[in-house]
C-alpha cells in the first residue's frame, strides 16, 4: 500500500453509496477485487435490509410548502395538527406533544421516538445542516425498525434555516403527507480469511457504505483501504492467530452489517478473541485515538505501545459508535481505532465527507500503527486481552443498544 493507491481507491469510491442500494454492491464488488488483486479470495454475504421508495414527501407550515424529505420506512400518511417545537426532553415538554406535530432538535433516536409517541405526537420534524453554512441540504432520514417497534407516525426532516424559519414565523399548524413503498431489499458484507497458525481468530472490521449526502472518504473509506493494508501485510508474513476481515455493509443505517454477521456466525463467536475496528483514519487534521470495549488493561497496552512507537493517540474505555459494539455486546472484546478531526476542519454525514479532507501519507501512517497493533496481538503466545467484558461496559452496551436508559 503506498499513496498513489490509497489515493486511486479514495477516488474511485468518492460517490454516495447507502446500504442496500446498487452503488453499495458497487462498492462491495470493488473492495472483493482489491483483494483479488492481492491474490486473496474475499466473498460477498448477503442479508436483509429494510428497503423504501419515497413517492411523494410533502410538508406545510401554515399552508406554506416546506422543502423536506420523508423519513423512510414510516409509512404511508395524511396529517394534519398543532405544530410544536419541543425543546427538550424533560417531562413538562413532552406532556405538551399530544395531538401535535412535533419537531425536535436532534435526529430521532429510540428514546426520543417512544417518549413522543407514548406521550400522543401525530408526526414529527427533524432538521439536520447547519444555520451558518451555504448550502441548504435536507439528509435522507429513516425510521429504523428497532426505533419504531412497528407504531409509525409520519416524519419529515428539513435543513435547520427551515427549522429557524418555522420558529421565527410562528408557524402555528402542520401539515405532512407521505406516500412510499416500503420492501426488503438486500446488503452485503465482505469477508476475507487469512487462517493462521490456531484457529482461534482476531476479526478486523470496517464499514464501507456511507450516508445519503456523503462521498464517505473519511467515514468510512478510510477505513475500508485501513483494513486492505492491514490484509496486504498479513497476507505476506505468517501469524499465529487467524485473521478474519469484515468490511461491513449498512453500518450507517443502524450497524446492520455486523449485527447481522455476528448474529448468523452466532456459533463461530466463540473462537473470535478480539475484535478490531477501524472507522475514519488518515484525515489531514485531528489526532488518533482508540475506543477500547474491553478491560481497561488494553488502554494501558495501547497507551504504551504508541510511546514505544512514538506515535501520539488518546485511549480510553467505552463504547463506540460503529461495528466493534454487536462483537462487544457477544462477549468479543473490541477497540476501535479513529483519526478524529475538529469539526471546524471535516465532518461527516454532509456533502463535506470528500476526499478534500485526506492526506494519504496520514492513512499510511495510520495503518503502519494498526499493523504494529496487529502484529503483537496476532503472533502472542497467548493473547492477553480478557474474554470477559466488564460490568461497568456491559452497562454501556447496554445503553448504548437501548436495552436500558441512560441519565439524561
Amino acid at each position: 500500500m503506498d499513496a498513489k493507491k490509497v489515493n486511486r481507491i479514495l477516488n474511485d469510491n468518492a460517490y454516495t453509496r447507502t446500504g442496500g442500494t446498487a452503488e453499495e454492491l458497487k462498492c462491495a464488488e470493488y473492495i472483493k477485487a482489491q483483494c483479488a488483486e492481492m491474490g486473496l479470495e474475499a466473498h460477498l454475504e448477503d442479508f436483509e435490509v429494510e428497503m423504501s421508495t419515497m413517492k411523494k414527501a410533502v410538508l406545510l407550515a401554515d399552508g406554506r410548502e416546506i422543502p423536506c424529505k420523508g423519513y423512510l420506512c414510516s409509512g404511508s400518511a395524511e396529517v394534519e395538527a398543532p405544530f410544536y417545537y419541543m425543546p427538550g426532553d424533560d417531562r413538562l415538554s413532552l406532556a405538551r406533544c399530544k395531538g401535535k406535530i412535533v419537531m425536535i432538535d436532534t435526529s430521532m433516536n429510540y428514546w426520543k421516538y417512544q417518549d413522543i409517541i407514548e406521550n400522543g405526537a401525530v408526526g414529527f420534524i427533524t432538521y439536520d445542516g447547519n444555520a451558518n453554512y451555504a448550502d441548504e441540504d435536507i439528509d435522507q432520514k429513516e425510521l429504523r425498525s428497532y426505533v419504531s417497534k412497528g407504531n409509525k407516525i409520519p416524519g419529515v426532516s428539513i435543513n435547520a434555516k427551515q427549522a429557524i424559519d418555522l420558529i421565527r414565523g410562528g408557524v402555528s399548524t402542520a401539515k405532512i403527507i407521505l406516500e412510499q413503498d416500503e420492501y426488503t431489499g438486500t446488503s452485503r458484507n465482505v469477508v476475507l480469511d487469512l487462517p493462521g497458525e490456531i484457529e482461534d481468530t482476531i476479526v478486523l472490521t470496517a464499514h464501507y457504505d456511507s450516508t445519503a449526502l456523503s462521498l464517505g472518504s473519511y467515514d468510512n473509506m478510510s477505513g475500508s483501504i485501513g483494513l486492505l493494508g492491514i490484509a496486504e501485510r498479513f497476507a505476506a508474513e505468517p501469524h499465529r492467530y487467524s485473521l478474519r476481515f469484515i468490511w461491513c455493509g449498512s453500518e450507517e443505517r443502524g450497524l446492520l452489517g455486523s449485527k447481522a454477521y455476528v448474529e448468523a456466525h452466532e456459533e463461530e463467536l466463540k473462537k473470535f478473541v478480539l475484535n478490531i475496528n477501524l472507522d475514519m483514519i488518515g484525515c489531514i487534521m485531528g489526532g488518533f485515538c482508540a475506543c477500547c470495549t474491553c478491560e481497561d488493561k488494553l488502554v494501558h497496552f495501547i497507551e504504551y505501545l504508541s510511546f514505544m512507537e512514538g506515535f501520539p493517540l488518546k485511549a480510553w474505555q467505552d463504547v463506540y459508535s460503529s461495528d466493534s459494539t454487536p462483537f462487544a455486546d457477544k462477549g468479543v472484546p473490541a477497540v476501535s481505532f479513529a483519526h478524529i478531526a475538529p469539526q471546524n476542519t471535516a465532518t461527516i454525514h454532509n456533502r463535506y465527507d470528500t476526499t478534500a479532507v485526506m492526506k494519504a501519507e496520514h492513512v499510511l501512517a495510520d495503518i503502519d500503527f494498526i499493523n504494529t497493533f496487529v502484529a503483537h496481538m496476532a503472533n502472542a503466545k497467548q493473547l492477553p486481552v480478557s474474554r470477559d467484558i466488564p460490568e461497568n461496559v456491559k452497562e454501556k452496551l447496554d445503553i448504548y443498544l437501548n436495552r436500558k436508559r441512560g441519565k439524561h
